[in-house]
């Protein structure tokens, strides 16, 4: 029953596509994320949606939709040439076969990141594909949230929606995202158009918000924690009363720790005192092998090119003898562990080249939505304060994804790369209604206006 009705839905969106072919690329964003074919038991799991899904976007763009004020901006050739690079390091990788498996998702997240800005030409289409994103993440995070209400959660135990440990599933993963989504749910609730009725917007806002403040602790990952007070010192950038703001969010906290799993409590102290945590130990291990490897081979070794680390490090453990407690060190051999770090992975895996074309890409989309912050910063227009709202929503939400991501591999997460699509997409968006006012004031500069300019400062 439950494959028929994911399947209906599919074949619902598909056949409204043949008149709104933008619903095929939301169709795939919402298939990306969610992955209903791993939701079903039936005939779905049997059938490539994803591909599909991905060649429909891709198709209904190409043959159906129009192509009018589209422009390719420096921050989509970033993202090629890091496809390209991760093409070349796939073909001379340390271990091919796990390489390939990567690379069958890799290739696909990177395509569609430099498409996406391509459909969203115009602001609607924007936060059309905003509210899909907040929406097909929400069904992960909200089940995950009931989860750890009606049962405590547990590290590596939690399942969310469906049990798997891959992807957006994943227990370190689901806490960055979630929480990195939280400014981009509150910007669809309080300046969606789509839907206009405020009070219900925001109470699902908050509820959906408040289910993503317990997917850390139902995964119980230090990361999630991490990326919660990284989030609220964002916040208080634009906080009218910062001191209340803060007040109130510790005061929130010492009435939510009565309440937390004393196994979840246990495990975030360990966040000071690596040492005594093999896990965080052999992280840092970890990224002390990846940076000598890089010095051995600057242009990288390939997709999982971690299963050829090996090294030996000292953990410190606690023991009792007698009445008294002594630290002593155990030498621990490990080999084959993953980066555990967006940063290192790609730095180990693409070497110099990459690392400085992900970087870059990133620094870039701060740079743009501060930019696009401060261009707003003391109008009085509600549509204005609209668009400087979300550039502080998507650059807050990536701050907290790097962040998160210094301790968690997803440095080619589909659900990020699509947070950069709408960032390029916003900035191209904002740079031709900026162009076109320029015109309007300078007659003399109207011929300067990208094409379209015109309609899109007038819309």
């Amino acid at each position: 029953m439950r494959d028929l009705v994911l399947l209906a839905f599919v074949a619902a969106v598909v056949a409204m596509g043949f008149r709104r072919p933008f619903l095929w690329v939301l169709l795939y964003i919402y298939v990306d994320i969610v992955a209903p074919q791993k939701v079903g038991y039936g005939i779905i799991t049997s059938i490539s949606l994803s591909m599909l899904c991905f060649m429909a976007a891709f198709a209904g763009y190409i043959l159906l939709d129009s192509k009018k004020g589209n422009s390719f901006s420096l921050r989509q050739g970033l993202i090629l040439a890091l496809l390209l690079w991760c093409g070349f390091t796939t073909l001379t990788a340390d271990f091919p076969e796990p390489a390939a498996e990567k690379w069958d998702w890799v290739w696909k997240s990177l395509v569609f990141a430099a498409f996406l800005p391509l459909t969203l030409r115009t602001k609607l289409r924007l936060e059309a594909a905003a509210l899909v994103m907040v929406l097909s993440a929400a069904s992960i995070i909200i089940s995950a949230g009931i989860k750890t209400v009606l049962s405590g959660g547990g590290y590596g135990t939690l399942v969310s929606l469906v049990q798997d440990n891959s992807g957006l599933y994943e227990g370190s993963t689901l806490s960055t995202v979630a929480i990195a989504m939280i400014p981009l749910i509150f910007w669809v609730a309080r300046h969606g158009t789509i839907f206009p009725e405020r009070k219900p917007a925001m109470v699902f806002a908050a509820a959906l918000v408040f289910a993503a403040l317990l997917v850390p602790i139902g995964t119980q990952t230090r990361t999630g924690l991490i990326c919660i007070a990284v989030l609220g010192v964002l916040v208080m950038r634009t906080a009218r009363y910062r001191f209340l703001y803060a007040g109130l969010a510790g005061a929130g906290l010492l009435l939510a720790l009565p309440f937390l799993p004393a196994s979840y409590t246990e495990r975030m102290t360990t966040i000071t005192e690596y040492q005594a945590d093999e896990s965080a130990s052999t992280r840092v291990a970890v990224w002390r092998w990846t940076l000598d490897y890089v010095q051995d081979n600057p242009l990288g070794g390939g997709f999982d090119a971690f299963l050829g680390n090996s090294f030996t490090y000292n953990m410190r453990q606690t023991v009792e003898i007698g009445n008294t407690e002594t630290v002593v060190y155990e030498e621990v051999t490990d080999e084959g562990r993953a980066y555990h770090s967006a940063f290192f992975e790609v730095l180990g895996e693409q070497g110099y080249p990459g690392f400085l074309i992900w970087a870059t890409l990133q620094a870039l989309g701060l740079i743009q939505m501060e930019r696009i912050r401060r261009h707003y910063k003391n109008s009085d227009s509600a549509e204005e304060k609209r668009w400087h709202a979300l550039a502080t929503a998507l650059q807050n939400g990536q701050g907290v994804y790097l962040v998160g991501a210094l301790f968690v591999g997803v440095g080619y997460q589909p659900f990020m790369f699509m947070l950069l699509g709408l960032q390029i997409a916003f900035y191209s968006l904002m740079k031709r209604e900026w162009a076109g006012s320029q015109a309007d004031s300078r007659p003399w500069l109207k011929d300067k206006a990208p094409h379209g300019a015109a309609a899109g400062s007038a819309a």
